[in-house]
């Protein structure tokens, strides 16, 4: 038998949406065995930085540091348009730099791609703590942060909160670079064989398709790993990650990705690097 793959995604329910029938082997895994772990985006970006995981969701920011040990996968991808992190605050706020600068900022992570769409937004904004994305609507509410960038579902609900938008780095991202809005993706560490990261992608492919075809199959799956949300909210989140990007990044998406990583080189935020940034394809 094989050596099992360390497989790594999060409890969202864009992730356990697509991964619901390969978890569940109601697709053709081609022999491919997974250990399976489910952890928030910046707990898998560090088990990343480790090389703990052969196959992981990753945020593109950190990706783009660790290109040099993994491929993004050309499935799998949060890519999409009116779909990125938000900037929001308890009290109503300006977008312009000299307002949002000095503020107190919670992220949901360093290295997280909605950090990344901040400092490209505002480079001089350097008050930042990171907190766990699904308390930072609360710890904005609860006045420890001036402002906090959401994410995932978050999107949905801070509003019912009173807490308002500063800015939409999403749309920002889409207004300054006309490209899609390139959110986390799936890596395959670059030892894995080629064959198997292929193999895996035929099988990721799949169970994206299966989930499209048969949408209700995995809501139990998708219901118990995020407990605390409504219905509505997790099919809308489901609708905003999961597209034709998430089954192939074609040119549109793989285009997006590289401008992600080329401004990010340029303003030094990742370093330069010169080899194939997705996987080889046999």
């Amino acid at each position: 038998m094989s050596k099992k793959l360390k497989l790594g995604f999060s409890p969202c329910p864009n992730d356990t949406f697509m991964f619901h029938a390969l978890v569940h082997k109601l697709v053709d895994t081609e022999g491919l065995e997974f250990d399976v772990l489910l952890a928030d985006v910046e707990e898998l970006n560090r088990k990343a930085f480790n090389e703990d995981l052969d196959i992981t969701k990753i945020s593109y920011h950190a990706l783009g540091i660790l290109l040099n040990k993994y491929y993004l996968l050309n499935t799998g991808s949060a890519l999409g348009k009116n779909c990125g992190p938000i900037l929001i605050s308890k009290n109503e706020i300006s977008n312009e730099a000299e307002f949002v600068n000095p503020l107190t900022i919670a992220i949901p992570g360093k290295y997280t791609t909605a950090n990344f769409l901040l400092s490209i937004a505002y480079p001089d904004a350097k008050n930042k703590f990171e907190v766990v994305f699904s308390d930072i609507e609360n710890q904005v509410v609860n006045g420890k942060f001036d402002a906090g960038v959401i994410i995932h579902e978050n999107r949905f609900t801070y509003q019912e909160k009173g807490l308002h938008k500063i800015i939409d780095l999403g749309e920002y991202w889409e207004e300054t670079t006309n490209s899609l809005i390139p959110l986390g993706g799936i890596a395959a560490s670059r030892n894995l064989p080629s064959e198997t990261i292929n193999k895996f992608e035929r099988v990721l492919k799949r169970s994206i398709e299966y989930a499209f075809d048969n949408p209700s199959a995995a809501i139990t799956y998708i219901r118990k790993h995020a407990q605390e949300m409504e219905e509505e909210v997790m099919y809308n989140h489901i609708r905003l990650y999961v597209n034709r990007y998430s089954i192939e990044l074609g040119y549109e998406g793989q285009e997006a990705v590289r401008k992600m990583f080329l401004i990010a080189q340029e303003k030094g935020i990742i370093p330069i690097f010169e080899g194939d940034f997705f996987s080889p394809q046999l």
